[in-house]
């Protein structure tokens, strides 16, 4: 499900939550997650005003790293979304 953070921009899991999330039972560290796309999304929004009508290139595949783990993500302008691909808590 698409969770909408600015305007019409928004993130979601790619595929699914479940693809990436997969069974963590860490669900303080997916909050972080969560947290940091909420953020991530209104930067992008900031930075991006006329999100459908970029011309230029996405930013591409980056990477946040978090207390608790870390994950990736790769943000399509012009679709103004922001996709987690994957996510990777540290062991306990």
């Amino acid at each position: 499900m698409p969770r909408a953070a600015m305007g019409d921009w928004g993130w979601e899991y790619d595929p699914d939550a479940r693809h990436v999330i997969g069974e963590t039972p860490n669900l303080a560290f997916v909050a972080q997650v969560e947290e940091r796309a909420d953020e991530l999304v209104r930067a992008a929004a900031a930075l991006f005003l006329n999100g459908t009508a970029y011309q230029g290139r996405s930013p591409g595949l980056r990477e946040e790293v978090l207390p608790s783990g870390m994950f990736q993500y790769l943000t399509v302008v012009r679709q103004q979304r922001l996709y987690i691909v994957q996510v990777t808590p540290w062991p306990f």
